[in-house]
């Protein structure tokens, strides 16, 4: 018997793929529209595990594809909550350098964010750090007064309700089984039953290698998992941090280090570190998959990223299995942090998609070949620029696909 029958079904329920559909149903509101979900409800993985920060653009190459988006998604994403009564808090964030040699990267910070003109953003003195943030201790910062925090979750469920409001389907509990291409048709076998779709969104974030795979597409990348894990401050030390307090990056690493942050979730969490993750969707340290750590190991990009940087990985391991190396690394940022001021927290797995080379890419990637377009690589600021993403898919498949 036939399945559901779509003209774009999309692959994964997260921020960008409740996004995409949003924007296709929006410019097309005929279409048939689908969204495959394996778990029981929207934003499970990657969109409702993050730190909430609604970035301004401050990191990113200028004329990389994240600098394009975030810049437009920062405005974009802080109106959408407005206009949809989602508390949003544009709370301001200081970059910090605690010691000389961090200096030039944060002039080279100073510079990219100018270039890609985020508002307001200007080098701070001691003298006023202090004044914005009153316990931290640093010799020069970047302050980014419109960066905000969001609590994402809240995000993808009005996005998921606008795909409702105009027509479209979300299947939820129907991981993805098997895919066939016949007679121009994409037939999805999941666990609650065949979808047929004219064309296909993967956007399957921490599974999105393993989708396009099955759709017989090269993605040209694997997703190794790094889990990022947080402590939070204890209710009494929440007076701490003020806003958002972020170290100097190291310009080789796609992560921002661990930093300090408010958070519409109703704590202060401090990190997250970046550990190689065992399972895909590892968020224990506990959680192991046989499939998954074997995916990782038999990758030559693994093992090449790792001869590259293993002094850092062992260094997030330490730090991961010992609470006093993290602190140390928040008493950088706030001095007066102890031990017993930190709880135990929650984590967030990144999908972090490394090439055969080696690279862990640093931009978004997004491919589309016959019939699909392919999201292999969205992490932050994915989720501040989950409109502007979306839209850039739903114009790619206006593009290839045929809507009509």
């Amino acid at each position: 018997m036939a399945g559901k029958q779509y003209d774009v079904a999309i692959i994964g329920a997260g921020i960008i793929g409740l996004s995409t559909a949003m924007h296709l149903l929006e410019k097309h509101p005929d279409l048939k529209v689908a969204v495959i979900e394996k778990d029981e409800h929207e934003a499970t993985q990657q969109s409702g595990h993050n730190s909430g920060v609604i970035h301004s653009g401050i990191y990113y190459k200028p004329g990389s594809l994240k600098a394009a988006f975030c810049v437009e998604g920062r405005a974009s994403m802080t109106r959408f909550c407005e206009e949809n009564e989602i508390p949003v808090w544009t709370c301001g964030k200081l970059i910090m350098a605690t010691r000389e040699e961090e200096l030039p990267r944060l002039d080279a910070l100073m510079e990219r964010g100018t270039a890609n003109q985020v508002e307001g953003l200007r080098i701070v003195d001691p003298e006023e750090i202090k004044e914005i943030e009153p316990h931290v201790k640093s010799i020069r910062a970047l302050h980014a007064p419109k960066t905000g925090i969001v609590d994402y979750r809240l995000v993808a469920a009005a996005y998921a309700d606008r795909v409702r409001a105009r027509g479209g389907d979300i299947h939820f509990n129907s991981e993805l089984k098997s895919v066939k291409r016949l007679n121009g048709v994409t037939v999805l076998e999941t666990k609650s039953g065949e979808y047929e779709a004219k064309n296909v969104v993967n956007c399957a974030g921490l599974h999105s290698d393993l989708v396009a795979e099955m759709m017989g597409a090269d993605p040209g990348v694997r997703i190794i998992p790094f889990r990022g894990e947080y402590y939070t401050l204890q209710k009494d030390k929440e007076h701490m941090v003020k806003g958002l307090i972020y170290p100097v990056p190291d310009p080789a690493f796609p992560f921002l280090g661990v930093h300090l942050t408010q958070t519409m979730k109703g704590w202060v969490e401090a990190g997250p570190n970046a550990v190689l993750a065992t399972k895909r969707e590892g968020y224990r340290k506990r959680d192991f998959s046989a499939r998954d750590f074997v995916r990782t190991i038999t990758y030559p990009g693994f093992w090449k990223m790792s001869v590259r940087e293993w002094k850092t990985g062992l260094w997030e391991m330490n730090r991961s299995f010992r609470k006093s190396v993290f602190l140390k690394s928040l008493q950088e940022l706030v001095p007066e942090l102890k031990s017993e001021d930190l709880a135990t927290g929650g984590s967030g797995v990144r999908a972090q998609a490394v090439t055969r080379d080696g690279t862990l890419l640093d931009d978004f990637a997004i491919k589309q070949v016959d019939g699909a377009v392919h999201v292999l690589n969205a992490p932050s600021p994915g989720a501040t620029s989950s409109l502007v993403i979306g839209r850039h898919i739903a114009e790619l498949a206006e593009e290839g696909f045929s809507l009509n």
